[in-house]
């Protein structure tokens, strides 16, 4: 821990004027996650304006929530929690079927992650990924956003398909060419302010494609009035998603992990049984709310050796700000501006560095790199692509029960690891230990 050179440690109080200022700092690392996860499941389930702005206010309101009990309650770490990119996947490839059956699997999958981490059953699932699974997953939650991305960065139809596509390349870069030149705090929040310069900028070369959102002229909202209570289960979109719900267990364990052994935080059995029964929680919430649920981010070990802050407190008025944005429809709808191509090119940032995270864990986890590692991992990427582009019609005329599976890029793509990991090549991974 000293190697960390830790300013204040996970059980230390900063002053309240310094717990501020770095929850400020958490909450600009938080709020460009929730904004682009909110706005790209929004445009596709509401063309209402209005719903689009509830739906925001609602994953805002599970976020602050979520941080709140984990860091009083939870694991007790100071981690970053935002919206499952796994559940977006799920959610993207499972426009077919109906919202109240996608939200009520959601509800589901968090109500079967709380039974398996709180009864302990989840270390035998657990078993199950091993690192060339969980790299594997890594890299197909990359592959598998391509579709929705797309439609982010060709969303606006008054501008040329190749405005778009070169606004996106040039913003990569610059985004990449911070990256690398940034340290400290700037480089922590690079995707909060990089989405408001490219937002101005994409706003100044193309004022006709200014999205505009109407917040009914509310300056309070109180969106609970607006609960998803339409419950539907949908055989194939609950199995679907339940596959799901397994891949965001093993990432909310990991992270919950490796923040703990970084900090050498103690009694880590029963920080991550809670926090993983609590993220299981804060999904049956979401379902019942009808959005995205919450996991736990693998970003807060960057930020705590790049700031030297690892107090959980410095995250409680994080979540108090994000709990006051959700009632506050003006600011979601000063969010909503951000145009489509800006968050799309800003999820292309984010999903190398997940990919980026896969290619280590896949290569460092084995000491030689063998042609069947490379075949367990090849077969459910391709896959997992396949799938994602399948053609409207095919898709179509699949079975609607089997739809969310077998249409499913992702859900396709763990099943084909699993079955090569365990059943394919489990002979010839015995006979070499």
């Amino acid at each position: 821990m000293n190697q960390l050179h830790l300013k204040y440690n996970v059980e230390d109080k900063p002053p309240l004027g310094r717990s501020l200022l770095f929850g400020l700092q958490w909450m600009a690392i938080i709020m460009p996650m929730v904004i682009f996860s909110g706005k790209a499941v929004a445009g596709m389930q509401f063309s209402d304006p209005a719903q689009q702005i509830v739906y925001i206010q609602k994953i805002f309101f599970i976020i602050g929530i979520s941080i709140l009990i984990q860091v009083l309650c939870g694991h007790k770490l100071p981690l970053v929690i935002g919206p499952a990119a796994v559940l977006l996947v799920g959610i993207t490839a499972s426009q077919g079927s109906s919202i109240s059956s996608v939200y009520t699997s959601i509800l589901v999958g968090g109500l079967l992650l709380a039974i398996l981490s709180s009864s302990g059953l989840l270390k035998y699932v657990q078993k199950l990924f091993t690192p060339r699974v969980v790299a594997t997953i890594l890299i197909l939650i990359s592959f598998t956003l391509i579709p929705m991305i797309l439609q982010l960065i060709f969303a606006a139809a008054q501008i040329s398909p190749l405005a778009n596509l070169l606004f996106a390349l040039v913003f990569l870069l610059l985004l990449f060419l911070a990256n690398k030149s940034l340290k400290g705090i700037w480089r922590s929040t690079l995707i909060a302010w990089s989405m408001v310069v490219g937002s101005i900028v994409y706003v100044v070369l193309f004022p006709q494609a200014v999205p505009v959102m109407n917040s009914t002229g509310k300056i309070f909202s109180g969106f609970f009035q607006d609960f998803n209570t339409a419950f539907s289960l949908d055989f194939g979109t609950l199995t679907a998603f339940i596959i799901c719900f397994l891949a965001l267990a093993i990432n909310d364990l990991g992270s919950i992990q490796s923040i703990g052994d970084m900090l050498y935080a103690g009694d880590m059995p029963k920080r991550i049984t809670k926090g993983i029964t609590l993220t299981g929680v804060f999904n049956i919430f979401a379902g019942f709310l009808g959005v995205i649920g919450p996991v736990n981010y693998s970003l807060s070990p960057g930020v705590i050796a790049s700031t030297g802050v690892a107090s959980r407190f410095t995250l409680l008025p994080a979540g108090i700000g994000l709990i006051l944005t959700a009632f506050l429809p003006p600011v979601i709808n000063v969010i909503g501006i951000i145009p489509s191509a800006v968050i799309g090119s800003t999820f292309i940032y984010t999903m190398c560095s997940q990919l980026a995270a896969g290619l280590l864990l896949a290569f460092h986890s084995m000491k030689n790199f063998r042609l069947e590692d490379g075949l367990i991992l090849g077969l459910p990427l391709m896959l997992g692509v396949l799938i994602s582009f399948l053609p409207t019609d095919a898709l179509a005329s699949f079975p609607l029960w089997l739809k969310p599976v077998l249409g499913n890029g992702f859900v396709v793509g763990v099943i084909a690891v699993l079955i090569m990991e365990h059943i394919v090549y489990r002979p010839l991974k015995n006979k070499a230990a």
